[in-house]
């Protein structure tokens, strides 16, 4: 059997602190001062955007009602409550996302989806409705915290009971 060759390193030059002046220079002031400007004027539109983002968890909420829960609606449903897990704690209610987050994990996967208790889905879609009516934004505020961790007791004992949670 033949030897295998000799391995070569190459260390490849780092010129990135050569583009940049060997250090970062110093935050400009005025810089940060317009970017949080920025965003505190998009802030005003977060509870907007966060009702446009509810408004389309309500319809599939409605069209599960009334056309029933099929395979599409349940899917919709997973991912509606996907959206508003990435962007509750984004648009100021960390609440959102962590509610939302309790909703996906019941419905995070097809043969999940098809046994989430209507009730308890509908439990989580009225919870995040209360946190955005009462502007529950602290991530410490005491109704925020019973409400979360009450339906993520009852999502870990329907997971229990099917055997699945993950």
């Amino acid at each position: 059997m033949p030897m295998p060759e000799k391995a070569q390193i190459i260390q490849v030059p780092n010129t990135l602190r050569a583009k940049v002046g060997g250090r970062l220079g110093a935050l400009d002031a005025e810089a940060i001062a317009k970017a949080e400007a920025a965003l505190a004027d998009l802030s005003e539109q977060f509870d907007d955007w966060l009702m446009d983002e509810i408004r389309k968890l309500e319809d599939v909420q409605n069209l599960i009602k009334t056309e029933g829960y099929t395979d599409a609606h349940s899917e919709q449903l997973f991912y509606r409550a996907h959206d508003l897990k990435g962007l509750g704690t984004t648009y100021g209610y960390p609440f959102i996302t962590r509610v939302a987050g309790s909703l996906c994990k019941m419905l995070d996967e097809d043969d999940k989806r098809k046994l989430a208790p209507r009730k308890l889905v509908d439990a989580h879609l009225d919870t995040i409705r209360a946190i955005v009516r009462d502007q529950i934004k602290a991530d410490n505020h005491p109704m925020g915290k019973i409400l979360a961790e009450t339906l993520e007791a009852r999502v870990k004992e329907h997971l229990d009971s099917i055997g699945r949670n993950t």
